[in-house]
């Protein structure tokens, strides 16, 4: 007699591994692995959180009105046409669930979201990684890998793990690119993140479009990374579709409050914009300066930089080194960015204290090749 056995599409599934918050040995440093909000969460949303804790008796309204309305007040949009998940990560099982399945393409980019392909595979359907250009998203590659099978194309903006972002002409072109019978789907976990007056469009896409969905979160900008709650918003075909899977608990009373306050506290977000506008900015400066130790980063848009390392000093070290030191970062060589590390802008203190480190591993590299290349030249010598 055999046991049950798992469809062979479910066995193709490599798990989401999330970022660390301890070393090897169990200590727990400074967390700079999961892009979380260095400042905390706003008081207001706490307070919420608080006083909702007299309803645990209770099952969270399953329709999340108050979220939804919170929601549709602050962005101008049409309440009925939000959807809620656990998490944005929900939202986007969601997606790939109602418009993909066995035989199907589901299409992202190369150095994408991970969750794309658990999402995808999860249906039966068929991942499509289109080439990046230097680890930015490549509109022309997305457009020649669509075929007749093409179902859902995911595209982060700015993208996880690289930080870049496409602009709104390029997103116009994607989508007018697509057929209508193709979703697509954006993204938008780090949009709070971004600098100046930048807007991809996305949302007036949702808006008007009949195949786009957005995506967001509270998990980032509003520091409610635990309670997982995420957004979507689309046309109205697209949410009753996806409602008809998603699950009716998933966002709880707790979180809910603290959601609907959290999008009051405007002066927490405006704060934690410049820190990290100001703290992203230094960062990337400073790793340009050790350039000439083969480290580059990559021009980011999120509250976080990948750091390249193409020189002496490779990618795995430096994840071992600033674990040493006192930090985890997120190493990602399971993605093809074992030559990378995807580091949150922390605090000031925090962005400093990688930097050191950082500076002193590349030090160290060096001494030990220059004392390399002398032991070596004095064998050949003799």
């Amino acid at each position: 007699m055999t046991a049950p056995q798992p469809k062979s599409w479910i066995m193709g599934i490599a798990p989401y591994v999330p970022g660390r918050a301890t070393t090897d040995d169990g200590r727990k440093v400074v967390k700079l692995s999961s892009n979380e909000n260095p400042l905390g969460t706003p008081a207001a949303a706490r307070a919420a959180f608080l006083e909702a804790a007299t309803s645990l008796e209770r099952y969270p309204d399953a329709s999340g009105a108050i979220v939804r309305e919170a929601l549709a007040a602050k962005h101008g949009l049409d309440a009925a046409r939000i959807i809620y998940g656990n998490g944005s990560d929900e939202v986007l099982h969601l997606a790939a669930g109602a418009f993909s399945g066995p035989g199907d393409e589901v299409i992202f980019v190369h150095y994408g979201f991970a969750v794309y392909e658990i999402a995808a595979r999860r249906t039966g359907a068929v991942p499509v990684i289109a080439p990046d250009a230097d680890y930015a998203t490549d509109v022309d590659a997305i457009l020649a890998c669509v075929t007749d099978r093409t179902r859902v194309v995911f595209v982060a903006n700015p993208n996880n793990p690289t930080g870049t972002y496409v602009t709104r002409d390029e997103v116009a072109r994607l989508h007018a690119g697509l057929r209508a019978d193709i979703l697509l789907v954006l993204d938008h976990a780090y949009a709070e993140y971004i600098e100046g007056e930048l807007d991809d469009g996305g949302m007036e896409l949702a808006r008007t479009a009949s195949n786009v969905l957005v995506t967001r979160t509270f998990s980032k900008m509003y520091g409610l990374a635990a309670e997982r709650i995420g957004w979507g918003y689309g046309a109205a075909p697209l949410i009753d579709a996806m409602h008809r899977i998603r699950l009716p608990f998933s966002m709880t009373i707790a979180g809910q409050h603290a959601a609907v306050a959290a999008l009051g506290d405007i002066a927490f977000v405006e704060h934690a914009r410049a820190h990290n506008a100001e703290w992203r900015r230094w960062f990337a400066d400073e790793i340009g300066k050790l350039g000439n130790a083969g480290l580059r980063a990559v021009p980011s848009q999120a509250n976080f930089v990948l750091v390249l390392f193409e020189g002496a000093l490779t990618g795995e070290a430096a994840y071992k080194g600033l674990m040493d030191a006192g930090y985890i970062v997120r190493w990602l060589p399971n993605q093809g960015l074992a030559h990378g590390l995807r580091i949150t802008i922390g605090t000031e203190d925090e962005c400093r204290g990688v930097i050191a480190a950082l500076r002193d591993l590349t030090d160290r590299t060096g001494a030990q090749d220059a004392h390399a290349a002398a032991r070596d030249g004095g064998i050949e010598r003799g």
